[in-house]
């Protein structure tokens, strides 16, 4: 029990449900939800940002600085942009991205939904995001709240988490898979 809160991994749920509960508290939990959405995917598009988040060189004022910039342009409300600000200024942004996926688990729980993450090798229309959350529903039996990603690494085909399942029905996954039987084999 002690260990537990310790690592990265705990210091994110620390941050996130403190930003939940003052979140819940101004009435603002779709608010902050969406804010989170968009800065994760703007970290998950830009390597420049993922880098910004790890850098041990650049100060606090300057990460702060960059941070207040970047929500500015994605549109983020005032809570979400004091609470970046208060990661930013605790030298805590390398684990930003941990904290916002721990926020979002907690939302989604709290509402009785599951989480998905589903990735795929070219962006998915529509129709293919629609078929894809109706069968993952039908699988989990409820809600699902789907979180759409892009790997052209892939190849071709979706890899499906949820939970602690895993379905990878990736391109890249069956060639491995096959060389790995042809090494056996000669």
């Amino acid at each position: 029990m002690a260990a537990r809160g310790t690592g990265p991994g705990g210091l994110a749920e620390r941050y996130a449900a403190a930003l939940f509960e003052l979140a819940d508290e101004k009435k603002e939990l779709d608010r902050v939800a969406t804010d989170l959405q968009s800065l994760n995917k703007a970290i998950a598009d830009s390597a420049d940002l993922q880098r910004l988040l790890r850098s041990p060189v650049l100060t606090r004022q300057e990460q702060s600085r960059a941070m207040a910039a970047i929500l500015e342009k994605l549109g983020s409300g005032d809570t979400v942009r004091r609470f970046v600000g208060l990661v930013a200024q605790n030298r805590r942004l390398f684990v930003l991205r941990a904290m916002v996926e721990a926020f979002l688990a907690e939302l989604a729980r709290r509402r009785g939904e599951a989480s998905a993450e589903v990735i795929s090798a070219v962006p998915l229309d529509d129709r293919q995001r629609q078929a894809v959350t109706e069968a993952l529903k039908r699988a989990v039996g409820g809600k699902v709240a789907v979180d759409l990603r892009v790997d052209p690494g892939l190849i071709g085909g979706l890899v499906v988490k949820v939970g602690s399942r895993l379905v990878d029905s990736s391109l890249k996954t069956k060639l491995q898979r096959l060389q790995l039987a042809m090494k056996g084999v000669a």
